[in-house]
């Protein structure tokens, strides 16, 4: 464990928080830690009728390419994770599913940020449509399940959350998906 001695919040935008704390370690010695604060998020593996997978591939600036990835977002305060799935799934991809089941979780980037990301798979597909102002770039992919593993293995999904996402579905469905 780290002893918390003091905490500047140096950074406040729309959103993350940034801070450094100075910390006691258990050998006694100080150091500084710089922590992003990031509210948490649910990431979602989406299967369809076919089984297929549908990703989203949009442009991140952070990266400056364009990406293929799973549904994710925010969680608004006060909101459910699972109301997140519902409601991120109709911004991004123009559907609500019928039924939504937790893989898990994780966090992003433990060593420096606080995000955590609730994981779900979710099926049953009904056309549903929300109008949000920062999707209008995103476009819908759909993937085959089989072809998953060469699309990681082969670097074309390459961010932390789709690779995590994906894995642990094709971990716990070894069989046929389980698309309803």
């Amino acid at each position: 464990m780290e002893e918390t001695l003091s905490s500047q919040l140096i950074y406040d935008g729309r959103a993350v928080k940034m801070r450094v704390d100075s910390v006691r370690l258990s050998n006694g010695r100080q150091t500084t830690r710089e922590i992003v604060e990031h509210s948490d998020c649910i990431a979602v593996v989406v299967i369809d009728e076919s089984d297929n997978v549908l990703l989203v591939k949009q442009f991140r600036k952070p990266v400056e390419s364009e990406l293929l990835e799973i549904p994710a977002g925010g969680i608004d305060p006060g909101e459910d994770p699972e109301e997140a799935v519902n409601r991120e799934l109709q911004e991004e991809i123009g559907y609500m599913p019928r039924k939504v089941q937790r893989l898990g979780g994780f966090y992003s980037a433990p060593g420096y940020c606080t995000e955590y990301l609730y994981l779900y798979l979710a099926t049953g597909l009904v056309p549903s449509q929300l109008i949000a102002e920062d999707t209008g770039a995103i476009n819908v992919v759909r993937v085959p399940i089989g072809e998953i593993p060469e699309l990681i293995a082969s670097g074309r999904i390459c961010d932390a959350k789709s690779i995590a996402g994906l894995l642990a579905y094709l971990n716990r469905f070894k069989e046929k998906p389980k698309a309803d």
